[in-house]
């Protein structure tokens, strides 16, 4: 980290390192609002289908709508950051998210918690888009991506701990009680961040002009073929990581006998894979090209994928699921920053919000859209997850090969 950028984020007294280290902290965590959001409350799904009266495909809506929220809110919050600065939107988002996170403990019926969903996914959302554009205002190219994998320590993180602290609570608790301390986790980053984040994008390098130079900035990303093909590229690597978060809790719980303690320990066991993936792309960046450690990343996935439907049709059992279901959630950690760092680099900090909200939606949008699929045939057969997680890594690894020029710097006028 530079002097200059750890002047610029400003979030300790201290010296440079503590400062650095702070700003990791704090970002990672921000960053994790949706693992967070999403996998501590994945063992609780088959106790909230009974508890709601409800069906699986139904209960899986809920991710779904929460997916949905956090790719309408980056839309939201991404140009609003670069409009205002970065702190107020924050801010406003982590406040309601902790409100809609403690409506979601008291929802009567599964209709209401999917609309809660929604709410909670929008409001944290900002965290996560504004995260990205921070570091897009610090720093670019090779040293965005270490930041960004280094970041990926601590979300790799959240879906190791959030369902093994959702499993442990849920000794002890009902399933609202997961999403009380998910309000609890809200108020804590909101405290955090009002105390310890200065801004990032001074009034003299923000946005100007409303929403004609908004739309006018989404238009000439968009026309952008290499950030499109980055856009993409995530996407359909989420959404097949996704389709894995939403059915596994019935496919390792329903059909494989897991009790919820231990699929969350298998779920945080894989997640292990994406910790170590995104460090050692980390440690690579600079030596390696990023476009071949994102290709790495693809082929890994993608033979996870492969894999995975073999073992399915081949009646493996459980020890020919998991080591492929491992390779889908490893390969993530060389996709995910690696492709941020891609589409971001060369983009002036004033436009690196709306950037970083259209990659968001791209992610959360195919994430949400392919989480139905996992149960399209009911509780019983683990075959639709696998063919949506086989097709959908071979398209990200597809797709990618088109996104062959380095991005062009979008305009400043």
């Amino acid at each position: 980290m530079t002097q200059a950028a750890d002047a610029r984020a400003g979030t300790s007294p201290a010296g440079p390192q503590n400062r650095r280290l702070a700003l990791i902290f704090l970002l990672g965590t921000l960053t994790a609002v949706a693992p967070l959001s999403i996998d501590m409350y994945l063992p609780a799904l088959p106790a909230l289908t009974g508890d709601l009266s409800t069906g699986a495909v139904q209960a899986q809506l809920t991710l779904t709508a929460c997916v949905a929220g956090l790719a309408v809110g980056q839309a939201v919050a991404g140009p609003l950051s670069d409009r205002l600065g970065r702190r107020r939107p924050l801010l406003a988002g982590l406040a309601a998210y902790a409100a809609a996170s403690l409506l979601c403990a008291a929802a009567p019926t599964v209709e209401t918690l999917i609309a809660l969903r929604l709410v909670q996914g929008a409001a944290g959302a900002a965290g996560i888009v504004i995260a990205r554009a921070i570091v897009r205002d610090l720093y670019d190219g090779v040293a965005a991506a270490k930041f960004f994998s280094v970041l990926m320590l601590i979300n790799g993180l959240a879906p190791i701990l959030a369902p093994v602290l959702g499993g442990q609570l849920l000794r002890v608790v009902p399933w609202p009680g997961v999403f009380a301390v998910l309000a609890g986790i809200g108020v804590a980053l909101f405290l955090a961040s009002l105390a310890g984040l200065r801004e990032t994008l001074p009034p003299e390098r923000r946005e100007t002009g409303g929403l004609r130079a908004t739309a006018g900035t989404f238009q000439a990303l968009l026309r952008d073929r290499a950030f499109v093909g980055y856009a993409l590229t995530m996407g359909l690597a989420f959404a097949a990581l996704f389709t894995y978060i939403s059915g596994s809790p019935f496919v390792l719980q329903d059909i494989y006998g897991l009790s919820p303690q231990a699929f969350s320990l298998a779920f945080g066991a894989n997640s292990l894979g994406l910790v170590a993936a995104g460090q050692a792309g980390g440690a690579l960046a600079g030596r390696v090209p990023l476009r071949r450690l994102l290709a790495a990343g693809l082929a890994v996935v993608a033979a996870g994928g492969i894999g995975l439907l073999a073992a399915v049709l081949a009646g493996a059992g459980l020890y020919g699921v998991l080591p492929a279901l491992f390779l889908v959630a490893s390969g993530q950690g060389l996709i995910l920053p690696n492709a941020t760092a891609l589409a971001l680099s060369g983009r002036p900090p004033r436009v690196a919000g709306s950037a970083s909200a259209l990659l968001g939606v791209a992610q959360f949008a195919l994430g949400g859209a392919a989480a139905p699929l996992a149960g399209v045939a009911g509780p019983d057969t683990a075959v639709p997850m696998a063919v949506s997680i086989a097709a959908l890594s071979m398209l990200a690894a597809a797709v990618t090969a088109t996104a062959t020029r380095p991005a062009k710097v979008v305009s400043q006028n």
